[in-house]
């Protein structure tokens, strides 16, 4: 895997210290020069870093004044992105991802949502499992552009979804939950009958304005169940 470019890095770092609240909205972000003494730079690296997180909605720049962490946007209902693996792990169950399928290919406008004008993007498909047994059948585009890393991943050892949780924080999220019957190669996958019914969770990630990752995944109907609590809107 190729080492990532320093301006990348200082990114990294920063959106870290923003979306783990050890830097607060409001909080002033250490300036160009700090930052050029910090990790030995130029100032056109700096300004590269600070301008990508400026754009993904991350930080606030004012003229004079420096840049500091944004304030967050208010959401009326939050539903988290899991880690499957986690859940898994978490419910004392043995997890395995097995990847079927992978492809480099062109963004389709029109035909991929918000994705569809992004360049390329890394194509995925792969099944879950829990105690070997399928849990879900997953197919998910990830935009190389703003990810350029994933594409010397292989994820024989970890699922692209807990990849992306763990090294590429995300700031919106859209998600769609249906009914579906799931198809003959679906079923195959998860071990059913073609046609069974399934539980589909669709879902687009964000990073500011850049969309990252379009997922679906297909769950037997009896193995996995969603849950969110909240308040009336207007609450608080």
């Amino acid at each position: 895997m190729k080492p990532a470019a320093l301006h990348e890095r200082i990114r990294s770092e920063i959106e870290g210290h923003i979306l783990s609240g050890r830097w607060a909205p409001g909080d002033r972000v250490p300036g160009e020069v700090e930052l050029m003494a910090q990790y030995g730079c130029a100032r056109m690296t700096v300004n590269k870093a600070l301008s990508t997180l400026a754009t993904a909605g991350l930080i606030e720049r004012r003229r004079r004044a420096g840049s500091f962490v944004a304030r967050p946007r208010v959401q009326s209902m939050i539903l988290d992105v899991p880690d499957l693996a986690s859940e898994v792990a978490g419910r004392g169950q043995a997890y395995a991802f097995r990847l079927l399928r992978r492809e480099v290919r062109k963004a389709r406008a029109g035909l991929d949502g918000p994705l569809g004008t992004v360049g390329e993007l890394l194509e995925l498909e792969g099944v879950h499992f829990a105690n070997g047994v399928p849990l879900a059948f997953e197919r998910r585009q990830v935009a190389l552009a703003p990810v350029p890393e994933i594409a010397d991943i292989d994820f024989s050892s970890e699922a692209p979804g807990g990849w992306l949780l763990r090294h590429i924080p995300w700031t919106e999220a859209e998600t769609t939950i249906t009914a579906a019957n799931a198809s003959d190669v679906e079923a195959e996958m998860l071990g059913l009958s073609a046609g069974t019914a399934c539980l589909c969770v669709e879902r687009y990630t964000w990073r500011g304005a850049t969309p990252i990752t379009h997922v679906k995944q297909l769950f037997p109907g009896h193995a996995y169940q969603l849950s969110a609590r909240f308040g009336p809107r207007g609450a608080g």
